[in-house]
């Protein structure tokens, strides 16, 4: 018999409980997203093949295969519209019966004349929100003459398809010693209060950047009060860079997404923040929501995001970078675990030390793991690992990614359970101890919570983590 790496005689008392509950399942609505609610790296080139299979994963689908970065998306009438960065036009803008289409690209400028104060060639990031008298506001970054630098505008229209119309001869948004403003996103709580979002575009001399939060009256364009700086960019995988903040409240809880690192690079990603109050202070989430990685390279550099609540099913719309050039624009379903964001095709990490161990253990200081932590000696008849809070937003097939390290002398393997239905085994070829490596099975989940138990099977492997994408 094969012993596993240490001394069996450490696996022998009783079972071991670690955290019951992953990530996802915050305990308030202001709690941190913590290190397994968001998503994980993609498996290392050179992964063990076992029983892979990744065909069935339902990536995020490209409704709108032209250059068409930083949507917008609202549903006015029966009508989804979507806005985006100019691309020959001030503002292009696409209209569908449905998020996932067929969207249909609109040939007129719906921002034909910029205000008095910018200049064509740099419009991005536009926000389209209707108001309580019916009419429709526009928020719009666009380049400043006077200064070079870019400031947020507004402009109103009777029609969701405009002509939008400039409001004023100058910015409405335009903070020039901080290096002027840009990506503007509305946002009306469930009381009716209006707000503004916007970031101080410290990038371009910098400085430090912040994103703001200004409350405004009903007309969209009158302050109320000053701004408040919410969030900033303060930590290494960001690259010095956050922006395109949109707020959504699930619950009592204000989720703040936003795009981090440089747009023009697969190291553009999306992540998010909450907070029990819309002004703060918010908890950015440990690992990023989406990225290149963690949509297995489906999608490059998913970012300029918008959340679309809808009775059809919440969605997730963002751009991402085509094979053809420029930004196409594509959408997910979206689901929200505890107030937590869950986007379908995205991985998403649970720690297997965190989960529930039935006569296993947790090995300290295991090297090159996640978190430094793996569930180990699963090598008795009843021994398994539960990770019971597995959250996604629509049934169907997922992938369920195991990091293992396995070093037996010959292939091992687990049981794989879900929700208390056998869904057979998994395979762990030899890798030797400490060599992280990752396997895969497609599994069913339900929409909302599941339960994966991973058990003893054949020879002896220890667990780092499990990802569902």
């Amino acid at each position: 018999m094969v012993l596993p790496r240490f001394s069996r005689a450490l696996a022998a008392g009783a079972a071991v409980a670690a955290l019951a509950l992953g990530a996802l399942t915050t305990s308030s609505a202001a709690a941190a997203p913590a290190d397994d609610g968001a998503t994980a790296a993609a498996p290392a080139d050179g992964a063990p093949a076992g029983d892979v299979s990744v065909r069935t994963t339902v990536r995020p689908s490209l409704v709108l295969d032209r250059d068409f970065p930083d949507p917008d998306v609202s549903k006015f009438g029966n009508t989804y519209y979507a806005y985006a960065t100019n691309q020959g036009k001030n503002l292009p803008w696409a209209t569908a019966p449905d998020p996932d289409g067929p969207w249909t690209f609109q040939s007129a400028d719906a921002l034909p004349t910029l205000g008095a104060w910018a200049k064509t060639g740099r419009t991005w990031a536009p926000d389209v929100s209707q108001r309580a008298d019916g009419k429709y506001v526009l928020y719009y970054t666009a380049w400043h003459t006077a200064s070079g630098r870019q400031c947020i505008g507004a402009a109103l229209a009777d029609s969701p398809g405009g002509p939008f119309a400039p409001v004023g001869s100058e910015p409405l948004i335009c903070p020039l010693e901080a290096g002027g403003a840009i990506d503007a996103s509305s946002f009306v709580d469930t009381d009716g209060t209006r707000y503004i979002l916007w970031k101080n575009d410290g990038n371009a001399i910098g400085a430090t950047t912040w994103i703001h939060v200004q409350r405004v009256a009903a007309d969209g364009l009158t302050f109320q009060g000053g701004a408040t700086q919410v969030l900033r960019n303060d930590r290494a995988d960001e690259a010095g860079i956050i922006e395109a903040p949109v707020v959504t409240k699930v619950g009592g809880t204000y989720v703040l997404f936003y795009s981090a690192g440089p747009y023009s690079t697969n190291s553009y990603g999306t992540n998010y923040a909450v907070a029990s109050s819309i002004t703060g202070p918010y908890t950015k989430a440990f690992r990023f929501l989406m990225t290149t990685d963690s949509l297995d390279g489906a999608v490059s550099g998913p970012g300029g995001a918008d959340v679309l609540r809808d009775a059809g099913g919440d969605k997730l719309i963002f751009h991402g970078h085509r094979d053809a050039g420029g930004r196409g624009m594509y959408v997910a379903d979206l689901g929200w675990a505890n107030s937590n964001p869950v986007v379908r095709g995205s991985r998403v990490r649970y720690e297997a030390e965190r989960g529930t161990l039935n006569n296993c253990t947790v090995r300290e200081n295991a090297a090159g793991a996640s978190d430094g932590k793996v569930a180990a000696y699963i090598d008795h008849a009843d021994s398994w690992v539960d990770v019971g809070s597995v959250y996604v937003p629509t049934s169907g097939s997922y992938t369920l990614h195991v990091g293992y390290a396995n070093g037996s002398a010959v292939t091992a393997s687990h049981t794989v359970t879900v929700n208390g239905v056998s869904a057979g085994s998994i395979s762990y070829p030899i890798t030797g101890w400490d060599n992280w490596q990752q396997s895969s099975k497609d599994i069913t989940l339900q929409a909302g919570w599941n339960t994966v138990r991973l058990g003893k099977g054949t020879a002896f492997t220890e667990l780092d983590y499990i990802e569902v994408a």
